[in-house]
């Protein structure tokens, strides 16, 4: 009889947010592959129940806990090389020295109200004051370790009301001519162009003035963390599918026959047919891989969420081989057909005429406009005996180049 399955979770493995201290990802990655191997086994055992036309209940509760077990695994090594990365990022960072009057000006109006000349940088008409550099720095480190799309995209910081990049649409002509043939004019390159136009991404938390006398507590990390969480979720979900109305436009509204199909002069994302409404195979996926110019290739990726990668870690090959592989290695992802993998929990899931999967170049494909600066409004009248802290960010988002990604869409119902 088949022994019970404990998950991570049950086994007290931060699943959630894991520490990217060497040890702690080194023991993750380890135990990741010892439940990589146990699920190996167990579809085996379920393989031969098939064959067998016998279904042992136990042993399929057994598959489904190690199958989330590996997800959740998977889920943490991924943060905790998030976290390296970011690490690395601010390391990577041209070391500034900081306005110390401004700051410490910016901190005495955070936490009493105190309005003192040095605020004056950067105010404007709605009496709002622009984040120390510092400040401003945290909330960025935060959004590039939770938001998917931040890490896989580009980034583009812009100091003014929008964006607008050029394309050629090529059309010069030519052709071939004898050694004293007329050299009539060919056809001459035509542009396009696409504006990428930020929208306001806001949050309002609050804190009791007790709260803020207290000297024990950061200011600014408690703040960040607030707003951490607010813009991480709204950023996500429009990197993904917002509809430009006062938010980045989702690079799968760019798909065929989604509402940006026609925005990018360059065309649509091109879509894969799925057979199946809820499911997928392998040679869907290797569709996907090849329809893709060579060119686009090198660093391209799979993006689903973590419901697909459940079931698509179920699939296998002819000669028995799981198409997916988790990480092996710090600062590397799991990997799909050879390809990296990045969950992302926007991503719509297996159904009835859904896009649950995209493949491609995302650096290449996909620009995240940030308008620079974070604006903090504090307010300690509206809402006694609370300080609102009204904070705002201007974001836009767009597919960059449509040729660089391919989407799988399920069948309709």
């Amino acid at each position: 009889m088949s022994m019970p399955f404990q998950p991570a979770k049950a086994r007290g493995i931060q699943v959630v947010r894991a520490d990217a201290g060497g040890g702690d990802i080194k023991a993750l990655l380890a135990q990741l592959q010892t439940d990589w191997e146990s699920f190996k086994s167990t579809a085996a055992e379920k393989d031969k129940e098939v064959a067998d036309k016998f279904d042992d209940v136990v042993t399929t509760e057994k598959f489904e806990k190690i199958n989330s077990s590996v997800t959740d695994l998977q889920t943490a090594v991924d943060q905790a090389n998030a976290k390296l990365a970011a690490m690395s990022v601010a390391a990577g960072n041209v070391e500034t020295i900081p306005d110390q009057e401004y700051t410490s000006a910016f901190r005495s109006h955070f936490s009493k109200g105190d309005v003192q000349a040095a605020l004056n940088k950067g105010a404007d008409d709605e009496g709002g004051y622009l984040a120390p550099v510092e400040w401003d720095r945290t909330i960025t480190d935060k959004l590039i370790e939770v938001s998917q799309m931040r890490q896989i995209a580009s980034t583009m910081s812009i100091s003014t009301a929008g964006f607008k990049k050029l394309y050629n649409l090529r059309g010069t002509a030519s052709g071939w001519v004898g050694e004293t043939a007329a050299r009539p004019q060919t056809g001459t390159a035509d542009f396009g162009q696409m504006t990428f136009t930020p929208g306001e991404l806001y949050a309002n938390p609050a804190a009791t003035q007790q709260m803020l006398d207290d000297a024990e507590v950061n200011l600014e990390q408690w703040l960040a963390n607030e707003v951490e969480t607010e813009f991480a979720l709204q950023e996500g979900l429009a990197f993904i599918a917002g509809d430009g109305a006062n938010k980045p436009r989702g690079f799968l509204t760019f798909a065929q026959g989604g509402s940006a199909a026609a925005v990018n002069p360059l065309g649509a994302i091109p879509v894969l047919p799925m057979a199946a409404t809820a499911a997928v195979t392998e040679d869907e996926l290797l569709d996907a891989i090849y329809d893709l110019p060579s060119v686009f290739t090198a660093n391209a990726r799979f993006v689903m969420n973590r419901s697909t990668m459940g079931a698509i870690r179920k699939l296998r090959d002819g000669d028995g081989r799981q198409l997916w592989q988790p990480s092996t290695a710090e600062g590397q992802p799991s990997t799909l057909l050879n390809y990296p993998v990045t969950e992302m929990p926007g991503m719509p899931d297996l159904a009835a005429g859904a896009l649950p999967i995209a493949f491609g170049d995302f650096q290449r494909g996909y620009l995240i406009v940030d308008r620079t600066g974070v604006r903090v409004l504090r307010d300690p009248y509206t809402n006694k005996p609370y300080v609102m802290f009204y904070t705002t960010k201007r974001v836009g988002g767009g597919v960059s180049n449509p040729e660089c990604l391919r989407v799988l869409r399920s069948a309709a119902a």
